[in-house]
C-alpha cells in the first residue's frame, strides 16, 4: 500500500508541479546522465544526453496519467525504463536518417510497471539512484538547519574532520559540537525517511537505507555507523556530479 507521501508526489507531478518536476531533475538527473552515456557507449555526446534526460522527464510527464505504483514495479524501474524508451527513439530516428525513410516515435511499452523477477536495472544504477535519494535529503536538511549547525555537520561528517578541529575552527567547545551535530542528525533522519518515502514504490526499496547502515528509527541508534555511510555516500555524490559537471563543460 502506497503512503501519502508517495501519492502526493504522483499527484503533483500529475497536475504538472513545477517545483516537483524541479525536484525530480535535481535530484536524478545525474543518475540518468550517467545511465544513458554508459548505454550510449560513445555513440552520443555530451548534449544529447542531456537532451534525452530531459526528454525522459517529458516523457514521464506524458506516462504519469498511466501510472499505477500498485502494480509492483520500483521507482527506480520506471525511471529506468522511460529513459531506456527515449534512447531507444533517438537511436531508431538516427538510424531512419542514415535510410533516409521516416520512423514514427514508439509508443511507451508498459509491461515494465508490473514486479519481475528478473533482474531489470544493474546494481551500480540501483545504488546510485539511492545515493541520489540520500543526497537530497541532505539538502533538505541544509536548507532549514542554521548555518551554524549545518557548517558543524558538514565539518565534522561530510567532510570528516575531528571535533577538535571542528570546535577549535568555530571557536566553540567540543560538547557544542557534539550536541548540534546531533541535532542535525536527528533532523537528516526524518528527512531521511521522507525522502525514501517520497520516492520508493515497494518494500524494498523502503528498506534500503537499512540494508546501508542508514536505519532512520533503530531501536538503538548507531551514530558513528550512520555518520560514516552519509559521509561515503556524500563522497560519491560529489563524484558523480563532478563528472557531470566535467562532461558539460568538456
Amino acid at each position: 500500500m502506497l503512503n501519502s507521501l508517495t501519492t502526493g508526489f504522483i499527484s503533483r507531478l500529475r497536475a504538472r508541479d513545477q517545483a516537483a518536476w524541479f525536484d525530480l531533475w535535481e535530484t536524478f538527473g545525474p543518475v540518468l546522465r550517467a545511465q544513458l552515456t554508459k548505454w550510449g557507449k560513445g555513440r552520443i555526446g555530451v548534449e544529447t544526453v542531456r537532451d534525452l534526460s530531459q526528454e525522459t522527464l517529458a516523457a514521464l510527464s506524458d506516462s504519469i496519467d498511466r501510472y499505477d505504483p500498485a502494480r509492483g514495479a520500483r521507482f527506480s524501474t520506471w525511471l529506468l525504463a522511460i529513459a531506456k524508451h527515449v534512447l531507444g527513439d533517438e537511436m531508431d530516428r538516427r538510424s531512419a536518417q542514415k535510410r533516409n525513410s521516416n520512423k514514427r516515435a514508439a509508443a511507451l511499452d508498459e509491461t515494465w510497471m508490473i514486479a519481475s523477477g528478473q533482474a531489470g536495472a544493474d546494481a551500480e544504477y540501483e545504488a546510485a539512484v539511492f545515493r541520489a535519494k540520500v543526497e537530497a535529503a541532505i539538502r533538505l536538511v541544509e536548507r532549514s538547519c542554521e548555518f551554524t549547525d549545518f557548517s558543524i555537520y558538514r565539518m565534522r561528517v561530510l567532510d570528516c574532520r575531528p571535533g577538535k578541529d571542528v570546535a577549535a575552527s568555530l571557536g566553540i567547545s567540543e560538547p557544542t559540537v557534539s550536541r548540534r551535530l546531533a541535532k542535525v542528525r536527528d533532523s537528516l533522519r526524518v528527512r531521511l525517511e521522507e525522502v525514501i518515502a517520497t520516492y520508493s514504490f515497494t518494500d524494498d526499496e523502503r528498506a534500503e537505507p537499512a540494508r546501508n547502515g542508514l536505519a532512520v528509527n533503530p531501536i538503538k541508534p548507531d551514530d558513528a555507523l550512520f555518520d560514516e555511510a552519509i559521509s561515503d555516500i556524500y563522497r560519491r555524490q560529489l563524484e558523480l556530479r563532478e563528472c557531470d559537471r566535467a562532461k558539460a563543460q568538456a
